[in-house]
């Protein structure tokens, strides 16, 4: 029988200790077996981030994961986060239980959401807000006696996250490898994708085709069946995939001719991202829910938010309903505490308004890199941007991206994300403008010595 070392306390400082221990111990969301490189950040200071090797990197990916829009080691966070954990670390948002941190971030999200939109629901995260979002609109439903409405449409290429319905609305295939049987009675129908609407769409104007498609799907299912759709306002999963100026509103006007909700998934876009506080009403939109993470704290601590009409809230938790759903963190509030420090320095500090100058500042930059052969498409929306690589001008073939931030990472030392073909800038929204010009013109470099076949020379 193999023996097993005794436990004992972790003495490692080296970056190699802690690189070695990370592969023995540690199970990485999204992990490859064929990733053996690790990445230990131990500390950060606005754009930039240091490894346990005390290598320094440009962070061109907002933590790696679209938010950090404050930047990193923000010390007004920091010192809420203190300051709440010595007040009340923890109290129950159960029944009746609350605190006032939840109660006071609740009360800000109403004031900031597009209007009706003033009841909340306090997750961990994206995924954890998925599945609520889901379990209300079905609610919703059985309340107004309609209990057969069950179904959920969602949209291929969509990133909605891992747990189990949200990793069935996920509209990647490999999420539901493996896993199954997934939720039942959700539906995906094609992403709005301009770049690629010839192969996809056909002659068809791509919204005109998106929504025949969504209306057909819709018959198909039963009209009365659907509880709701869920769909980013700009796919971020999917490359930074923004739909066509109709095409919001053409969906939301078929979505009400069948009484159909429609959640709006603002786990990325919310709180600057795409250069406003919430993107879908700006898209026409008008959605019945919000889901919100990532920028809500700028990954300080944990946190998410449901945004939700009241009618949907009191048909699933009003007189005469009981909401028996839940998680142990709802409402934490030291995560509580944070948000309303975070979204403070997001309002005094003009981040919305700064996203969109970074987006600019983007486009200029990326303007002298689009000639380039092996870019097929450039898409910018706030501080957000995704290059998507091709095989060349004449040829649409896409070529996978993870050499190139492999590349910028090993050369340059620039964090970028790869989105399969599509390389993604979402940095914190105090980058300076010399940051993202080192980042762009990283990627120009990179690109340029790609070959067709995903390979740096």
């Amino acid at each position: 029988m193999a023996t097993r070392e005794a436990p004992g306390p972790v003495l490692a400082t080296s970056g190699g200790e802690l690189e070695r221990l990370d592969g023995r111990h540690l199970l990485h969301p999204h992990q490859s077996g064929a990733q053996r490189d690790r990445f230990v950040m131990v500390r950060g200071e606005g754009s930039l981030v240091w490894d346990a090797n005390g290598v320094e990197f440009l962070d061109a990916s907002g933590g790696g994961n679209w938010l950090a829009q404050v930047g990193h080691g923000r010390r007004e966070l920091t010192a809420a986060l203190a300051e709440q954990a010595d007040r009340l670390a923890y109290f129950s948002c159960f029944f009746d239980f609350s605190n006032d941190k939840a109660v006071l971030l609740a009360k800000r999200l109403a004031g900031l959401a597009p209007d009706g939109l003033d009841r909340v629901f306090f997750t961990c995260g994206g995924s954890e807000g998925v599945e609520t979002a889901i379990k209300l609109a079905r609610l919703y439903h059985r309340g107004r006696g309609r209990p057969d409405r069950t179904w959920i449409i969602s949209r291929h290429l969509a990133y909605h996250g891992a747990t189990y319905g949200s990793g069935t609305a996920t509209g990647f295939a490999p999420m539901q490898d493996g896993v199954g049987p997934n939720l039942p009675h959700v539906e995906k129908v094609s992403p709005p994708y301009p770049y690629r609407a010839a192969e996809l769409y056909g002659d068809e104007a791509p919204t005109d085709f998106l929504v025949r498609e969504l209306d057909e799907t819709i018959r198909r299912i039963g009209p009365d069946r659907v509880a709701a759709m869920i769909g980013e306002p700009v796919m971020g999963g999917g490359g930074v995939l923004v739909p066509p100026p109709d095409y919001w509103p053409r969906v939301r006007e078929l979505l009400d001719a069948h009484g159909i909700l429609l959640i709006a998934d603002e786990v990325v876009t919310a709180f600057g991202r795409t250069g406003a506080w919430f993107d879908s009403p700006g898209r026409g939109a008008a959605p019945d829910m919000i889901v919100t993470a990532k920028g809500l704290t700028s990954g300080y601590a944990p946190l998410g938010a449901v945004l939700v009409r009241a009618d949907i809230a009191e048909a699933a938790a009003g007189e005469g309903a009981y909401f028996f759903h839940g998680h142990t963190y709802s409402g934490h509030p030291v995560s509580c505490a944070v948000a309303l420090a975070n979204l403070d320095l997001i309002e005094k500090e003009g981040l919305v308004e700064r996203s969109r100058e970074i987006g600019t500042w983007m486009r200029r930059e990326l303007a002298a890199a689009a000639g380039l052969d092996r870019i097929g498409d450039v898409r910018v929306e706030g501080a957000t941007a995704g290059i998507e690589l091709v095989a060349g001008r004449g040829d649409r073939t896409p070529v996978m991206g993870g050499a190139v931030t492999a590349e910028l990472r090993e050369r340059h030392r620039v964090i970028v994300r790869d989105y399969g073909p599509t390389i993604v800038l979402s940095p914190p929204l105090v980058i300076g403008r010399e940051q993202v010009e080192r980042a762009v013109r990283a990627v120009a470099e990179v690109v340029a010595r790609l070959n067709e076949s995903g390979e740096v020379r």
